[in-house]
């Protein structure tokens, strides 16, 4: 605050000090609202869906809730619990937007009818309430109706806040093209009346792999975020192993959701250990292994065993017995890199792709010779397949590097640099360029 005297000598606030102070409240309420909409918009918009029935409607409603909110927050203060907040605001003006629109009275009576009563916007909403509502989504996306990608693609933009832009880079197609996937797999769900609900027991197989798909990718996208100044989304890999439990209740007997769950914590176990203090990013083989929480990687290698007891073998059996081996070694020298690669080669029979197949050429080259693994990366580059990919050109670049081939590591790093869009990996990759054009080469 700022003081400045005024004709008789008293000090008096100056006004300038007020609006700037004023100001940087508004810009404080600004990022505590960014941030809740980060962590929070699916677990609401999943709500949202299920009270007023209709995507599109959840979505702009939601953000005339975020609209009220930089409104009166700064007066009134931030409620106890937001989240309920925004979800009561929202409800009410999707019955006023209904209420308004003659043709709509029917649906407007049976919103008010079938949803809680919430008189406050305030109002507590109850987080297992909130929890079940993103399943029921989840599975309403993953209806055999629609086509796969697009059962992917709308839980990722509706359960998990994915951005379209982010999305289409994950498919490797264009913004537009996704967008009206969006628009058309909303559209389907609301005129064939595709039910908001957990499937019945004998159904749920039907939508099984694109459930495990959608969790997978949304553990993904917090393990890795592919775009912002976070490399980790920690509430996201939270929900994600959050849904893969629920799935396990579900489906007691399916080995491959098992799997996945021990997948998910095995990988998650390392989170701790992937950046430094100060935010920079740690490789595997670098990184301090004290630091993996080994009760959940102990959790995660049983979930891997009762699968494989059970006759599982599927795709996400064997990357979760590939990373229960990554977590098994006491050191990085004691990986087991030849057994990695004959995983891999079976993965990759089972599921042909070619970001597999980089995995694949990276064991190789630690299990049997670097040159060999940077023989099969050439030969994906050439393929241009991966042409978007900032992995493919990261990981030749390693292998020149180990190679003491420094300035052809040096243009590959810079390929990947080029490519990447997550800001911790772009400053990682950026010192790795200063390294190899300096000449010198980190252990």
């Amino acid at each position: 605050m700022m003081l400045r005297l005024d004709a008789r000598g008293t000090a008096v606030l100056c006004p300038c000090s007020i609006f700037v102070d004023s100001c940087m409240g508004f810009v404080d309420l600004c990022v505590d609202i960014d941030k809740l909409h980060r962590e929070e918009s699916g677990r609401i918009l999943a709500t949202l869906i299920r009270l007023v029935g209709d995507f599109d409607l959840a979505e702009e409603m939601l953000q005339e809730a975020y609209a009220t909110a930089l409104q009166k927050w700064p007066a009134e203060g931030t409620p106890t619990n937001p989240r309920a907040w925004l979800i009561s605001t929202a409800r009410h003006k999707a019955i006023d937007r209904i209420r308004r629109d003659r043709r709509l009275e029917t649906k407007s009576g049976e919103i008010l009818r079938s949803s809680p009563s919430v008189t406050e916007p305030d109002a507590e909403v109850d987080d297992d309430m909130v929890r079940d509502d993103r399943l029921r989504l989840i599975f309403t996306c993953c209806h055999p109706a629609l086509p796969t990608e697009a059962q992917v693609a709308l839980t990722l933009r509706t359960v998990c806040g994915v951005t379209t832009e982010e999305i289409s880079r994950a498919f490797l197609v264009p913004v537009a093209t996704m967008a009206q996937r969006l628009v058309r797999a909303k559209s389907k769900i609301r005129d064939a009346g595709i039910p908001y609900r957990v499937p019945l027991q004998e159904d749920l197989h039907d939508r099984l792999d694109a459930v495990l798909l959608v969790i997978y990718l949304i553990f993904n996208e917090g393990y890795l975020a592919s775009s912002g100044d976070a490399l980790i989304r920690r509430e996201m890999c939270a929900e994600a192993i959050r849904l893969g439990r629920v799935l396990c209740e579900l489906l007691p007997r399916q080995g491959e959701a098992r799997a996945l769950l021990g997948l998910m914590l095995l990988h998650d176990s390392r989170s701790d250990a992937r950046l430094t203090p100060d935010g920079e990013l740690i490789l595997l083989e670098q990184q301090d292994r004290s630091l993996w929480r080994w009760e959940q990687i102990r959790e995660g290698t049983q979930l891997v065993e009762s699968a494989l007891r059970n006759g599982a073998a599927g795709a996400y059996t064997l990357q979760a017995s590939i990373a229960a081996l990554h977590a098994g070694a006491k050191t990085a020298a004691e990986t087991d890199w030849r057994q990695i690669a004959g995983l891999y080669d079976v993965l990759l029979r089972m599921e042909p792709s070619p970001v597999i197949e980089v995995n694949r050429a990276v064991a190789v080259a630690m299990g049997r010779s670097l040159e060999e693994g940077l023989a099969l990366l050439d030969e994906l580059q050439l393929r241009r397949e991966l042409g978007e990919f900032h992995l493919l050109p990261a990981a030749r670049a390693d292998l020149l590097r180990r190679l003491g081939r420094m300035a052809e590591a040096g243009e590959a790093y810079r390929r990947a640099l080029s490519l990447a869009t997550n800001d911790i990996e772009r400053k990682f990759l950026r010192g790795r360029v200063a390294e190899m054009e300096s000449g010198r080469n980190p252990a």
